[in-house]
């Protein structure tokens, strides 16, 4: 059996942090297939779009066409075109279409996503073996969204790709077991996401640096939600399990951080609620943070949360754990088994009397946030490393391309 250098090309709708979780994981892929030996990998490529949010954001500001080199691998950046909103473009396909030979094995990310539906029958026509991650969409709860819509694309448009790819790549035996298949007996690949392990200030320079610039008093504990702000992220949960935080008198800080570039409408619906609550002097919206500052604040917050109706893995939880965060989360956020065997923070149900409870108790002991931050970051260093993950892949792409 040949054992030769693999060429790998990865293909995403967009690599723009602004989308969260999903670009962040091809970047992250990305390099660390680039760090495996050459004899195992030769090259690694990102194929995507220029989007950067789908209202009221200028594209990318990126060479157009041709590779830039980002850590070790090639992404190759494609106009969208001719519609913006649904990450589209004919560039990127007829790319695909004249170099599709020149690859080993093609790893799409998303469904119902128009560019990565056409990209997969492209891999299908060129023969270019693909495996295909759908990022929750074959979840029942997302099926809800849009349900018409999405049975009549996936009849004409995703089971073929489904059936013709050589594995489906879910993230935790959780969403493999809950995900659709449209009748398709495509083999399931289980394989977790990872998380770079973030070089973090000091957390007293930290705790400093954030509370001075948020005007947050020493007394309260920092709650830190850092995510796509959407409804499926558990805000009508959470808000009034604050109220009644604040109600009991219990210290806290809320401190949002995250964005929805594709729901303004419902980005700024969280904003005045949380503007005109009992608690808005407890609370701060910083909108979306990168860089220096996400470094800084994941360094300072006392417990993240997250009680989601559904997550198919839960990167940013993963983050979090990888900066010694206890988290709070909901078991709909596939990787609780995880942090509740590792004892990294609370699992709850998605009701508010479930989470104040979980809150209520994390709030009011430091030492056991402590305990279960440092489980946390254990748990995400042995799990959730990339240099694991990346030499899982390999091995599942010599057999995806019978090498």
């Amino acid at each position: 059996m040949s054992s030769r250098p693999l060429n790998i090309l990865q293909i995403v709708p967009s690599i723009s942090l602004v989308y969260g979780g999903p670009s962040q994981m091809v970047r992250g892929l990305a390099a660390a297939l680039a760090r495996q030996p050459e004899q195992a990998v030769t090259n690694v490529t990102v194929i995507t779009t220029d989007s950067n949010g789908d209202v009221d954001e200028a594209p990318l500001d990126v060479p157009l066409g041709k590779p830039v080199e980002e850590d070790g691998y090639d992404v190759i950046y494609f106009r969208c075109s001719p519609f913006r909103r649904y990450k589209f473009s004919t560039a990127l396909l007829s790319w695909l279409w004249a170099n599709a030979h020149r690859y080993d094995i093609a790893h799409i990310h998303a469904l119902f996503s128009p560019v990565s539906t056409a990209a997969a029958t492209v891999c299908r026509w060129k023969n270019l073996p693909y495996i295909m991650r759908p990022l929750g969409t074959l979840d029942p709860a997302d099926l809800q969204k849009k349900k018409q819509i999405k049975k009549i694309y996936a009849a004409l448009l995703e089971r073929p790709n489904l059936a013709g790819a050589t594995a489906i790549h879910f993230t935790s035996e959780l969403e493999s077991k809950v995900s659709e298949r449209f009748g398709v007996d495509t083999p399931d690949m289980v394989v977790p996401l990872g998380v770079a392990l973030p070089k973090l200030p000091s957390r007293e320079t930290a705790q400093a640096a954030v509370r001075e610039r948020f005007n947050i008093p020493a007394t309260h504990p920092i709650v830190l939600f850092m995510s796509r702000i959407d409804p499926k992220k558990g805000f009508d949960l959470l808000l009034p399990t604050l109220e009644r935080l604040h109600q009991n008198q219990q210290n806290f800080h809320f401190l949002l951080c995250g964005a929805n570039p594709q729901d303004r409408e419902y980005e700024s619906r969280i904003y005045e609620q949380i503007q005109s609550s009992a608690w808005a002097e407890w609370a701060t919206v910083s909108g979306f943070v990168s860089g220096e500052l996400k470094a800084q604040i994941l360094s300072a917050a006392d417990v993240f949360v997250l009680p989601s109706y559904y997550e198919n893995f839960g990167i940013a939880v993963a983050e979090a754990m990888a900066a010694k965060l206890p988290v709070v989360i909901s078991d709909q956020v596939h990787i609780w088994p995880a942090i509740e065997a590792a004892e990294a923070g609370w699992v709850v149900t998605t009701e508010v009397e479930s989470l104040e409870k979980a809150l209520s108790t994390a709030l009011a002991d430091e030492g056991e946030r402590e305990r279960r931050g440092e489980n946390a970051r254990q748990c995400a260093r042995e799990k959730y490393g990339w240099d694991a993950i990346a030499k899982r892949l390999i091995g599942e792409y010599r057999g995806a391309t019978r090498q």
